[in-house]
């Protein structure tokens, strides 16, 4: 069996790390808002480049909290990508805004600029881009749109951890940054998580108070606000796994250029396209092929894990069913029909790929 990722393999690589620093923590008992949460906010901080890094409970409360301490209100329009998980329109609506969206560039999969551009109203109060699987969107183009109309950018970073635009990682760059440590993201916890960056100091003081019930001291509290806190045991397995990122990542980009290299010669397949404009880090490794079930049938024959990220793009779910009438997105719609999700994670070698790789070309050829 090869799967979409291998959780146990990369816990039992740095086993002994992880378990020292739990059992350290449950002596200490300290588990709310502890030492290691503390010091992963920093170390966080300190390698995306980041004056300052919040954690949270996970990566929906990431986008909440964020888009709340950005200063949107009930009735602004938030332009957005429809092919992304839920979770980026739903911290959107939580917040009383509408998530307008726009479609994708057919190469990345990431939100079509000019048609962001063309979408702007004087109800437009924030630009949300997705670095959708791993690919950083083109954040000065994004940047440059959005202090030309005086918008707010907000980053949904979920899937980027340790992705980059020339020196500059993401979540490091908009207003804000939200990331998700969903167990199977290039940086997972045992659980959920998450994480808000900002470079504004007032902001940060903002979002610590939100995410503790809108406490600044104990028992006093300046607004309504949110039990969102992340644990001190994520944090020993954050921060443990933290010191591996890069390698992480690095491997993904072998994995993902050894699947590209062999199915770039196939007829009816189209693998990820790399822009050149950011570091892509492959959360995912996300392929385009009209015969997409029945590749997903020969690869499950074989025991091969495989997915499909997304089915529905988000104007065509039933929750924003009444609000998108009308809303014709034909390249995400033509991608959610054909997009393909292979296994992809640090540890998977050379062998597995390789037999990812046979079990498709028997099919397509």
């Amino acid at each position: 069996m090869i799967p979409m990722v291998d959780l146990k393999g990369q816990y039992l690589a740095i086993k002994d790390e992880i378990d020292a620093g739990l059992l350290q923590a449950l002596e200490k008992t300290q588990f709310i808002l502890g030492p290691n949460v503390q010091a992963f906010e920093r170390e966080t901080a300190e390698y995306l480049g980041a004056e300052h890094a919040i954690a949270v409970a996970s990566g929906t409360d990431a986008l909440h909290l964020g888009l709340i301490a950005a200063g949107i209100q009930p009735g602004d329009e938030i332009i957005t990508t429809p092919f992304t998980f839920i979770a980026t329109a739903e911290a959107i609506r939580y917040v009383g805004a509408t998530p307008v969206f726009v479609d994708i560039d057919p190469d990345t999969f990431n939100i079509d600029l000019a048609k962001t551009a063309a979408a702007i109203t004087e109800r437009t109060r924030a630009l949300l881009p997705v670095h959708l699987f791993g690919q950083p969107v083109d954040m000065q183009a994004v940047g440059a749109l959005a202090q030309k109309h005086g918008l707010s950018v907000i980053e949904d970073c979920a899937q980027s951890f340790g992705a980059a635009v020339g020196q500059r990682k993401t979540g490091t760059i908009g207003a804000v940054g939200a990331f998700s440590f969903f167990p199977s993201k290039n940086l997972g916890g045992f659980g959920d998580g998450g994480l808000i960056t900002t470079n504004s100091t007032p902001m940060a003081e903002h979002l610590r108070v939100l995410r503790n019930h809108g406490s600044w001291k104990q028992y006093h509290h300046s607004e309504i606000g949110f039990n969102s806190r992340l644990d001190e045991l994520q944090a020993v397995i954050l921060r443990a796994k933290l010191k591996y990122i890069d390698q992480y990542n690095d491997s993904r980009r072998r994995v993902a250029h050894r699947y590209t290299s062999a199915l770039k010669e196939m007829t009816d397949i189209t693998p990820p396209h790399e822009d050149g404009i950011g570091r892509h880090v492959y959360h995912q490794y996300t392929l385009l092929s009209e015969r997409r079930d029945q590749i997903m049938q020969a690869l499950r024959g074989n025991d091969i894990a495989c997915a499909v990220y997304y089915p529905i793009p988000l104007h065509r779910q039933e929750v924003f069913a009444e609000a998108c009438q009308g809303v014709e997105l034909p390249v995400a719609e033509a991608v959610t029909a054909q997009c393909l999700s292979l296994p992809i994670f640090p540890e998977m070698t050379d062998e597995q790929v390789d037999t990812v790789i046979g079990v498709i070309s028997k099919t397509v050829t």
